[in-house]
């Protein structure tokens, strides 16, 4: 688990890129690569004993899956949407890195605004983990 090696302006555009595509609904904000994860965001209210790692090593698959899904009609991958009891967890990846949000219940059209909001700060603001 990372220490705070991720750049600080990076984690603030993902905190509000976030809270402005889903309000009060966002619970988490996980950054992670192959060899780092990094909660960004933690919802007060919510018990801050989540295993990340244990949840960054599933969602890190999907570095490995993506490619069993190009050149099919679906088009390019874009996210993964997992529904839960008490909420949703959003994957977005880009290359080598990726977040996963966690939300209360929301609207479709939101988790596509938050999805191409996430898309675009993985493309054009790509931190290195240090």
């Amino acid at each position: 688990m990372s220490d705070g090696s991720i750049d600080s302006q990076f984690t603030d555009e993902l905190r509000s890129a976030c809270r402005t595509a889903v309000g009060d609904e966002l619970r988490s904000i996980t950054y992670f690569t192959e060899d780092d994860v990094e909660q960004v965001y933690l919802r007060s209210d919510l018990d801050q004993t989540a295993d990340l790692v244990g949840f960054a090593e599933h969602e890190r698959m999907g570095f490995r899956s993506q490619s069993a899904y190009r050149n099919t009609q679906l088009g390019e991958y874009e996210a993964t949407i997992r529904m839960f009891e008490n909420g949703y967890l959003t994957r977005i990846i880009h290359g080598s890195h990726g977040v996963w949000v966690t939300t209360d219940n929301m609207s479709m059209e939101r988790f596509e605004e938050l999805t191409s909001t996430l898309r675009t700060l993985l493309e054009e603001d790509a931190p290195a983990v240090e």
